[in-house]
Formats: structure tokens, sequence, C-alpha cells
């Protein structure tokens, strides 16, 4: 029996990378899990291969597209984890950023998380408690060149998940926020070239980059009744990177 044998988990932002292997993981667990993404063609690939599976279309902006997604999944058998995922990405000087490129970002990475997170907690409270899982980054560690924007949202992610912690906690809702180190995933790729991660690889203590199974393994933990006194902590999958610190 699995980990998450009989839970039920929303994912944002899995048409890919990060968010789908964090599908499969907990499906492979024994959870029966809801994929969402603004990629259709994406998203409805993911979810075909898994099980059980539901997709959704989501832009994660959309306050009530959001709250009515996560609402039709729930009414399916209930929640119980809810794994903020999406996110924008662009790198460049913060003097070179449009203004629709800011917010674009700052609407999917915070307010996202905040209307993914909104829509959930009346579910999770209903089942008697839950996990919520954000994705934060070792970049809010140390600067980052051209991540401004990203790094910010980043630490709004990891206040929150500290914030919502305490909040939550008295309804049996641990929130948490994961940190992955450099992963190579599809998303990351159209912003780093071979040569950035080659030097990302190059940086970490243990010589390598982090896989997305290896996050996603993490979250299967944070997620388990394994996890159950741990609320309000950033974890930190990254090789060691942040230790170390850029080199």
């Amino acid at each position: 029996m699995g980990k998450l044998h009989g839970k039920r988990a929303f994912i944002t932002g899995a048409g890919g990378g990060i968010g789908a292997a964090i599908a499969r993981r907990f499906a492979e667990e024994g959870a029966t899990v809801a994929l969402a993404d603004i990629n259709a063609p994406l998203v409805e690939s993911a979810a075909a291969a898994i099980p059980g599976a539901k997709a959704y279309v989501l832009d994660v902006r959309n306050r009530a597209a959001v709250h009515a997604a996560v609402d039709d999944f729930a009414s399916q058998g209930g929640l119980d984890a809810m794994v903020n995922n999406a996110v924008a990405f662009h790198y460049a000087q913060l003097t070179d950023m449009p203004e629709d490129i800011i917010d674009r970002m700052l609407d999917v990475g915070v307010k996202g998380t905040y209307w993914s997170t909104q829509a959930a907690t009346p579910h999770l409270i209903a089942r008697g408690g839950g996990s919520i899982i954000s994705l934060s980054s070792v970049a809010v560690s140390f600067a980052i060149k051209n991540a401004a924007v990203y790094t910010s949202i980043k630490g709004a992610v990891d206040a929150f998940t500290r914030q919502q912690a305490v909040e939550l906690g008295v309804y049996g809702i641990r929130v948490n926020a994961l940190a992955p180190g450099a992963v190579e995933t599809p998303g990351a790729s159209s912003v780093i070239d071979a040569e950035g991660w080659e030097k990302r690889r190059n940086m970490t203590p243990l010589g390598r980059l982090v896989t997305d199974r290896e996050v996603a393994s993490a979250a299967v933990f944070l997620a388990s009744d394994e996890a159950a006194s741990i609320a309000g902590v950033t974890l930190k999958i990254d090789a060691g990177i942040t230790i170390a610190g850029p080199r």
C-alpha cells in the first residue's frame, strides 16, 4: 500500500516538468490526482498517462476558474493535498523587464498560489486536515543574475508558507514548501542553455543536478502521514548548492 493510498491531490502547473513528475509519483503512491495547466495538449497528455487522473485546462491567474476546478475535483471524493507548482519564467535585468511580463509572472507565481490555496482550504478543512505544498526555489537563498522578479516571487512563496502554516494549522492543515535546486526541465531549459546547466552542475557539492523525480518524492513525503509534524518549512532539494553558495 502506497504512502498516499486513498488520498486525493490537485496539482497546478502539471503539464510537464516538476508538476507532472509530482502527479506521477503521487499516483504511484496510491493517490488520485488532478493535473491542471494552461497548456491543454500537455496537461491532457500527462493526465492520460496516469490511471484515474483528471486533467483541467486552467489559468491559475483566473480566481473564479481555479475555484471552479478545485471545487469540481473535490466534489468527486474530497481533497487531501494541494500542490502549488504553476510558474512563469523570464530572466532579464529588472530595467529591461516589460510590465506585461512582470504582471504575468506575479499573477501566476503569487496570485495563482493564493487562489489555489484559497480554493483548497475549505475542502481540506472538511476533510479534517491535509497538506498544502508550494514550490519555492534555492534562488531565495542567494542572488542569481537577471532573476530579481523570479526570486522575489519565490521569497513571497516562502513567507506565505510560514504565514499559512500558522493560520491553517489549527484545522490540521500542514503548509510547507519545496525549494529545488537546478532541475533540467523543459520549462527551465527554455531560459537556460547547455553551458548554464553545466555551470549549475559544477556549483553543487554533489556534482550533479537534481531530478524532477527527486523533487516529486520529497512532495510525496510532505503530503504523507510520515510528515504529520512538519509545518511551515521550506525543504531544500538542491544537491548541496545552498550550503556551498554560488561559485
